[in-house]
Formats: structure tokens, C-alpha cells, sequence
């Protein structure tokens, strides 16, 4: 028998391959809406929790159901400010970092 090596490659050599190097508009664009979508699990992950409706999660934000419904499958149209305040509703902290070059910013 003979014995083949297996090529292997990480996440990010596949994404740079596939996707754009890392700094590129279509790279930066993937991040982004990968970013947002996560932030959109978390949304329903928390309401869920809380056995929340996203009917009843809207009226403690103020929004239509819709809304709710719409961010959590992709949090790209919200606002900072409609975020904050999800995630108040729902009693959980959310933070930002800010990365600047090869430092990051810690934001609350």
C-alpha cells in the first residue's frame, strides 16, 4: 500500500484562496456580513434564553416584530443604537473593540 501525504490548510489560507487576502474589499466585505450574522445568532440565542417571543422582544425595544425577525438573520441593517438597545432588553452586556493597526481598543 502505498501511503499519501495529506494536504492540509487553515481556515484563513482558504479564505485568502477562495474568498480575497485579508485587507481586500470582498475580503473585508465577507468578514462583515460573517460578523453580522453571528451577531444575528446571539440576538435569537438571548431571546430565547429569556423565553421571549420576538413579538414581546419588539415591544420592549419598540420595534415591529419584523424588525426583530430581520436582525437575527442578519444583524447588517441595524443601527448601533437598535442594537444597544436589544440587547438591553434583554439584560446582556454587549461589547465592541476597536482595532486599530495591531492594537485593540477595548469599548463597554
Amino acid at each position: 500500500m502505498s501511503t499519501k501525504e495529506i494536504k492540509t490548510s487553515s481556515l484563513d489560507d482558504m479564505k485568502d484562496k477562495f474568498i480575497g487576502k485579508l485587507g481586500s474589499q470582498v475580503r473585508d466585505e465577507y468578514e462583515h456580513e460573517l460578523n453580522m450574522e453571528v451577531l444575528g445568532k446571539m440576538i435569537k440565542a438571548a431571546r430565547l434564553e429569556r423565553k421571549l417571543t420576538q413579538e414581546q422582544l419588539g415591544q420592549l425595544v419598540g420595534v415591529q416584530k419584523a424588525q426583530i425577525s430581520k436582525l437575527e438573520s442578519s444583524a447588517n441593517s441595524a443601527t448601533v443604537d437598535t442594537i444597544l438597545k436589544v440587547f438591553k432588553a434583554l439584560k446582556a452586556e454587549i461589547h465592541f473593540n476597536v482595532r486599530l493597526e495591531d492594537r485593540y481598543l477595548g469599548l463597554s
